[in-house]
């Protein structure tokens, strides 16, 4: 009930506040969390002094004061987000190199589209299918409540994406495979993985780290195309993605490479601008496995298996 009430009567209401006035509450906001509001500190210092190791504690100390200034940013943004009219998320964000994506959809190609948690990603989940000629298709874990999560899927939906949950993901794949339109499906993939035993295990930010294997065997599986995107902050509230082409053909790949490419061009954004990645997120809290060799093992053969299945 509580939940219902915050929705009707302050988050869509507050959503419809200009943008320079939503600045205002979380700049106050800001102020809050580096003087009396410790938000999840400690994890977002353990996390930095992991992944920069060579950085000084006053260089560390500024990723983090300028994370929590993206943050309230990004709060104002997502609430934003939830009510802003087609029009205006055009105007604030759009594509630096859309013919990558032209090209494939020319061609009749499905399209992984993979990236992080890295800056804006809220409004690209709203605006893919403003964006991009392929059919916007987006892969998430439902929300812990039953009611935001049909409320915030409801808004990014808005424009033309279609929110697939996990436990349903194959049946409608599966539908939108036998569709004749080009789809391309967005898959965030820097989040702590469920299973540390079907996780791929490789070198991320200084540690060893689980990666989501998913996007690697799906792109074989169908022989789909892989794209790494990142968003890049053009001024306050207005964003540009850049793509690049990680395999046009993954069933030519060896195991890991798909993984491993799309994992290093992610690290290679976050060291280019550190602050603006989710640095609260508890990214490394799976312990890794005892036999890692063997596990790494038998995901080879599965692959080599699945690559000889569709070949």
């Amino acid at each position: 009930m509580m939940g219902k009430l915050a929705y009707y009567l302050l988050i869509i209401p507050v959503s419809y506040l200009p943008m320079p006035v939503l600045y205002l509450f979380t700049d106050f906001f800001y102020l809050l969390l580096l003087t009396a509001v410790p938000y999840r500190r400690t994890v977002v210092r353990a996390n930095i002094n992991n992944s920069f190791p060579d950085k000084t504690a006053k260089e560390k100390k500024r990723i983090e004061r300028q994370f929590y200034r993206y943050l309230t940013d990004l709060l104002a943004e997502s609430t934003k987000n939830l009510t802003i009219s087609k029009h205006k998320l055009r105007k604030r964000f759009t594509v630096k190199n859309p013919e990558l994506m032209q090209k494939l959809f020319k061609n009749k190609e499905n399209v992984l589209l993979v990236s992080g948690h890295y800056n804006n990603w809220e409004f690209f989940l709203t605006a893919q299918d403003l964006l991009f000629e392929h059919k916007a298709v987006g892969v998430g874990k439902p929300l812990s409540s039953a009611f935001w999560d049909k409320k915030i899927n409801a808004r990014r939906e808005r424009f033309g994406m279609q929110v697939i949950h996990r436990k349903n993901f194959d049946e409608r794949f599966e539908k939108l495979i036998s569709d004749s339109t080009p789809f391309a499906t967005l898959l965030l993939v820097d989040q702590s993985t469920a299973d540390s035993l079907k996780s791929f295990w490789t070198t991320f930010l200084n540690q060893e780290t689980a990666v989501i294997y998913g996007p690697e065997m799906l792109a074989v599986k169908h022989n789909f195309p892989v794209v790494f995107f990142h968003t890049e902050k053009v001024s306050r509230g207005h964003y540009s993605i850049h793509l690049q082409l990680v395999t046009k053909t993954p069933r030519k790949t060896e195991w890991g490479e798909i993984t491993k490419t799309h994992v290093k061009m992610m690290e290679n954004v976050i060291k280019e601008n550190p602050s603006r990645w989710l640095w609260s997120h508890k990214r490394w809290k799976r312990e890794i496995p005892e036999d890692l060799v063997s596990l790494k093992e038998k995901q080879k053969e599965k692959f080599n298996a699945l690559k000889k299945a569709v070949l």
